[in-house]
């Protein structure tokens, strides 16, 4: 398995069955349900109160014309607009209007976030995590496991929690496993491997 991103996106890649395209799976840090992690203020810049910023993302691009920022402050995301925003790579130099130099020292280290609905939309069987919550998991030989409660996020492996008769079974987040994902019928077909749910079951 190959990881292609940070802390934002996390995208598996490998070989599913041939019928199927290449599956793409990825996870959203999520704090409050509507938001997702962008990057972090890394430092200030000069004397001005300008900002340097950090977009953990592999299309850095996406962003370069950004108006507006959430950061995260006392366990709260507090919106910020930009007077000025200069992407360079992965880095921007910002202004934030009505921050001074004495409050851009103490933003220092805060983390960024933005909208799920400024996400770009996702088709075929590239996913985010948080989209397939409620989808029915069905296997190849067990048929109908049960629906995703959830998607763990442990430090070697992040499972998709399954609830079937109050059980709880947890599926790793692989490619060798999961084989197609349906949309429109809000279900995930998987092979499981053998004897995974009797460990649960």
């Amino acid at each position: 398995m190959q990881l292609l991103c940070h802390k934002s996106f996390i995208i598996a890649t490998g070989q599913p069955l041939k019928e199927f395209e290449k599956i793409e799976f990825i996870e959203i840090m999520d704090v409050t349900g509507n938001y997702y992690y962008l990057g972090k203020i890394t430092k200030l810049h000069s004397y001005e109160g300008k900002l340097v910023l950090y977009l953990d993302t592999d299309e850095p691009q996406r962003y370069s014309e950004l108006k507006s920022v959430f950061v995260l402050e006392n366990g709260g995301l507090v919106p910020y607009f930009f007077e000025e925003f200069k992407l360079n790579g992965n880095k921007a130099v910002v202004r934030f209007a009505d921050v001074d130099k004495e409050k851009a020292v103490k933003m220092v280290n805060h983390e960024l976030y933005l909208p799920l609905d400024m996400l770009p939309p996702l088709s075929g069987d590239k996913f985010y995590y948080f989209e397939i919550k409620g989808f029915e998991v069905i296997d190849d030989k067990f048929g109908k496991v049960g629906t995703i409660n959830d998607v763990l996020e442990y430090p070697n492996q992040a499972v998709i929690q399954v609830f079937r008769d109050k059980k709880e079974v947890l599926i790793p987040v692989s490619d060798d496993i999961i084989k197609k994902l349906d949309r429109k019928n809000r279900r995930l077909y998987v092979t499981l491997p053998d004897g995974l749910l009797s460990v649960y079951l």
